[in-house]
């Protein structure tokens, strides 16, 4: 039999056999109605291994209790149900009743095509998610640097070009005691200087602060009094979210590290050219340690969208890149994939035999970022550190394979 619930909110669900439909109800949510789903679903099974479960979503309170019931829970994509919606009616009408139908079938029929929710660790868990709110906060610090970019460029270019990089400490602190062209003309080399030493900087202060007084003594052009009093509080207000972001990005980054190294696969990360513990625990977080999730190298690929996909019909054949995957794992493994360039002789021979095959950057890297997704995967198969020759001999034995 199978038992289906809607979306994450768990709104409509129903029970299944070959036979036709047993019963179809809706629940509300936390402990009363999963209470109440457990007692239906009794009436009809007597393991939960017999209970097969369709939801659109692999997270959240109810998926997590549903697999710690025992069931066979298949989080099927969104896109794939609406999809198989198509199969029942081509109408366009769409219901919480009717998706559960359609989930049911599915997994009563398809699951072969499918796979169980993977049984990550908590540990793993909690690690994505750590990785995610750090990688949304540094997103968040960039937009508010861009923000506090353009309004400088309307009436302070003379600390843009100070100051090329705005989410420096040294920067932040400086325009946090000189918000308009004037104050900063009137900054002392002392007073820049004591900002420079309470934003962290131990060195060459004399010089830099020298320089950074000269920079915004600049003449420029200068927009009219109240422009420069409404920009003057508007960077004020993003320079104090700026490092206000930077303080809870360091302190989250810190504990995601220390997280990150406990785990039993951190030192495997680690070993490979050009990850570090940031960009480990966004890979370890969005890959998991389930060691069953991915059957073959090939799978690890696709799920982190850096395999190419292969369109053909007929005659027409079309290599293109792979667009559904999980968007934070192939961000990260492009990432990864340009920080080994410096790190690996091996990776960087590889990228540059890609070029000389007609790739231009992306593609390129795309496929180096293949290659190291697959390198990883063995690793973890056989857990086994990276090494640097077994990685990469073969490729000087035969220097005119073309590598995907």
């Amino acid at each position: 039999m199978s038992a289906t619930t809607g979306r994450n909110r768990v709104t409509s669900c129903g029970c299944w056999t070959r036979k036709g439909e047993l019963s179809s109800f809706r629940l509300p949510e936390g402990i009363e109605g999963l209470a109440q789903l457990h007692g239906r679903l009794a009436r009809f099974a007597t393991d939960p291994y017999q209970v097969v479960v369709g939801i659109e979503t692999d997270r959240g309170l109810w998926v997590q209790a549903l697999v710690a019931s025992g069931y066979l829970v298949y989080p099927i994509n969104p896109k794939a149900v609406a999809r198989y919606r198509d199969r029942h009616h081509v109408g366009g009408g769409k219901s919480d009743p009717g998706d559960a139908k359609v989930l049911a079938d599915l997994v009563r029929t398809d699951r072969h095509n499918h796979r169980l929710l993977a049984g990550d660790s908590p540990e793993a868990e909690a690690i994505k998610l750590w990785a995610r709110t750090h990688q949304r906060l540094c997103w968040d610090r960039e937009a508010h640097v861009n923000r506090l970019r353009a309004g400088l460029r309307e009436y302070y270019p003379a600390a843009l070009s100070t100051f090329p990089d705005l989410d420096q400490r040294e920067a932040l602190a400086v325009l946090a005691i000189a918000p308009t062209p004037a104050e900063g003309k009137r900054l002392t080399t002392p007073r820049v200087r004591a900002a420079l030493a309470k934003a962290g900087r131990q060195r060459s202060l004399e010089i830099r602060a020298k320089e950074i007084r000269a920079g915004l003594r600049v003449s420029h052009l200068e927009a009219p009094a109240p422009i420069v009093s409404a920009l003057a509080s508007a960077t004020r207000a993003e320079v104090g979210i700026i490092s206000e972001l930077s303080r809870q990005i360091d302190a989250l980054g810190e504990e995601m590290e220390d997280r990150f190294r406990e785990h039993p696969d951190a030192a495997i990360y680690l070993s490979l050219p050009g990850i570090g513990a940031v960009l480990g625990a966004r890979m370890l977080g969005e890959l998991g340690d389930d060691p069953t999730r991915y059957p073959e190298a090939k799978s690890r690929r696709n799920y982190a969208g850096t395999s190419p996909l292969t369109i053909a019909s007929g005659k027409r054949r079309q290599v293109v890149s792979r667009h559904v995957c999980n968007r934070w794992l192939q961000r990260a493994a492009l990432r990864w994939a340009f920080c080994s360039l410096t790190k690996s002789p091996g990776c960087q021979s590889f990228y540059r035999h890609r070029l000389g095959q007609g790739d231009d950057h992306f593609q390129a890297l795309r496929a180096l970022a293949n290659r190291l997704v697959s390198i990883l995967h063995g690793c973890l198969a056989n857990r086994t550190l990276y090494d640097e020759e077994k990685a990469w001999g073969h490729r000087h034995e035969e220097p005119g394979r073309n590598a995907a």
